[in-house]
């Protein structure tokens, strides 16, 4: 079994929880999620299985988009819900216009300091484990991109939001930090992931759905590795330059056709299938007997 399931993740599981029970109905240990949910969120969980779990890095690539709600005037410690509030602050001289200009500051490249509670790894030890024992350390900030906020309700204290950010994003620090800029504090009460990349809420199953498809032995809506890259450009391959490519070895550039532009990834397909993933090199290719660079080859597909 190779492919992709778009699974809609229920509140009050962690995202692993969701791969155990995978495991056991699809009888396969070879599955992996590209980009975990805390168990207060819900949405679009993409689970790749069997060789589609080579696959997990470029489908944590894309943009994702969330739907918040934060409270104003509590601040937690695990910066959700689920913490331990260690501040409160009045809320009510908080205007939609502040809001407003805090929403636009913070949109674009900004800087994000990781939560305590996160899966980050510190000295090999996660950064939640530390925080469990009361110790918190110095975090790096890191560059996340904020692409979008857009406030769907404001009824103080409670907040909602879209964003639409890059990978790596902590929503909950979002609304911390956006809670801190108000001067009052904020925490996150309710996360839903609409779309992970290609893949939205539209696409997605729930995860009592598959549970019940496997058990009745029917078939599974799983979408191919091909179909789980459906956005990249694809370069037929064919004859000998295929049977090349099952030994590992590159596609001349002078020897196919549809070139996308110089360090662009693409998909290398043999009979409809997702053969391999090749960049095409940043030199100019014609002339100069340069080849594709494999990233990847599935050479049981070839």
């Amino acid at each position: 079994m190779d492919g992709l399931l778009i699974i809609d993740k229920p509140a009050g599981v962690t995202s692993f929880d969701v791969i155990r029970q995978l495991r056991r109905c699809c009888r396969t240990r070879k599955i992996g999620h590209a980009g975990t949910l805390d168990p207060l969120a819900t949405g679009v969980l993409p689970v790749a299985i069997g060789q589609a779990t080579r696959l997990i890095e470029y489908l944590m690539a894309g943009d994702k988009v969330y739907q918040t709600t934060l409270r104003l005037g509590v601040t937690t410690d695990t910066q959700d819900a689920e913490g331990r509030v260690v501040a409160e602050a009045e809320w009510q001289a908080v205007t939609r216009a502040a809001l407003d200009q805090v929403c636009a500051e913070m949109t674009g490249h900004i800087s994000q300091v990781p939560p305590m509670y996160s899966a980050i790894k510190q000295n090999g030890q996660p950064l939640y484990r530390l925080a469990r024992q009361g110790i918190e350390v110095e975090r790096a900030a890191r560059e996340v991109c904020i692409e979008a906020i857009e406030i769907l309700r404001f009824e103080p204290p409670l907040i909602d939001l879209r964003v639409t950010c890059s990978k790596g994003t902590y929503i909950r620090t979002l609304c911390h930090d956006i809670g801190s800029r108000l001067g009052c504090g904020a925490h996150l009460t309710a996360l839903r992931r609409c779309r992970n990349g290609l893949f939205d809420e539209t696409d997605s199953v729930t995860l009592d759905e598959i549970v019940r498809m496997a058990a009745a032995e029917e078939e599974l809506p799983l979408l191919s590795p091909a179909q789980a890259l459906a956005d990249w450009p694809e370069i037929v391959i064919e004859g000998e330059i295929a049977a090349r490519l099952k030994d590992g070895i590159a596609p001349p550039c002078a020897e196919v056709s549809g070139l996308a532009e110089p360090g662009r990834r693409v998909k290398l397909m043999v009979g409809g299938q997702l053969a391999a993933i090749a960049e095409i090199p940043r030199q100019e290719c014609e002339g100069a007997g340069a080849s594709l660079k494999l990233l990847k080859v599935f050479p049981a597909v070839i």
